[in-house]
């Protein structure tokens, strides 16, 4: 069974920064690229960023580029996001999820019907 536990979220001001942790099991994390995905009160899913299964490769949405970084540790079956430089527009719940490589390199980073779980809640405010 997959399991995926999110963590490190909170209340931060704008400008702040925030790690995101996300702690797989259930897969063999280290053939699969992983995704984050975030939802903001009252609006759909968006996706956020996505490193492959090697870690050699990783993809942003224009809204974070240049302000987060993903990471991952195979060895510890672990995906991070490095969120700086927040903004109250990146208040949301942070999803992490598995991906094939395959579905990487098409740009096809989330599925929407993936079963989300509770995912680590991010406040920017002041």
């Amino acid at each position: 069974e997959v399991q995926l536990v999110e963590s490190g979220g909170g209340l931060v001001q704008p400008g702040g920064s925030l790690r995101l942790s996300c702690a797989a099991s259930g897969f063999t994390f280290s053939t699969y690229a992983m995704t984050w995905v975030r939802q903001a009160p009252g609006k759909g899913l968006e996706w956020v960023s996505a490193i492959n299964s090697g870690g050699g490769s990783t993809s942003y949405a224009d809204s974070v580029k240049g302000r987060f970084t993903i990471s991952r540790d195979n060895a510890k079956n672990t995906v991070s996001l490095q969120m700086n430089s927040l903004e109250p527009d990146d208040t949301a719940v942070y999803h992490c999820a598995p991906r094939t490589d395959r579905s990487y390199y098409a740009g096809r980073y989330y599925l929407p019907s993936y079963p989300w779980g509770q995912g680590t809640q991010v406040t920017v405010s002041s």
